[in-house]
């Protein structure tokens, strides 16, 4: 199986991660969200990420926690890199923070960038029954990336 190909040499590479193959996953919502996010993941650019807290629930999957592993994929599900969570808040979408949206790496990295990006994101596929709103809690997930073959 590929995943398990790639843990074991990300793995050989990184030996603090951990035996069992984490979740694998592609950033947004369609195939060149995936693979645009994924290119800033790979050239250094993009060390944060955000999720709607209603689209958490509605996927039953857990909040993300610090020392959690991920293998991201590519549009084509290839997995392409390994990041680790440096720090998780869960703030209204009026109160993410200048900082994170730089971690982003998303357009010229503004506040005001990440904030017409996402509110346009979530109006399009946010997955909760609430929609979007200036008072939905986001998820912000801080990030390293450990491995890149």
């Amino acid at each position: 199986m590929i995943l398990d190909r790639f843990w074991a040499e990300a793995r050989s590479a990184v030996p603090t991660l951990p035996v069992a193959v984490p979740e694998a996953w592609a950033f947004g919502a369609t195939a060149a969200h995936a693979d645009e996010l994924l290119t800033l993941v790979l050239d250094c650019a993009k060390t944060g990420t955000a999720s709607a807290m209603q689209d958490v629930k509605a996927d039953g999957e857990p909040v993300p926690e610090v020392g959690q592993a991920s293998v991201i994929l590519d549009s084509r599900g290839q997995p392409r890199a390994v990041i680790v969570t440096t720090a998780v808040d869960i703030v209204p979408f009026s109160q993410v923070s200048a900082e994170h949206a730089y971690s982003e790496g998303e357009g010229d990295r503004s506040l005001a960038a990440w904030r017409e990006i996402h509110e346009r994101f979530w109006a399009e596929h946010c997955q909760g029954a609430d929609g979007f709103s200036e008072d939905m809690l986001v998820v912000c997930e801080r990030f390293e990336s450990v491995f890149a073959p």
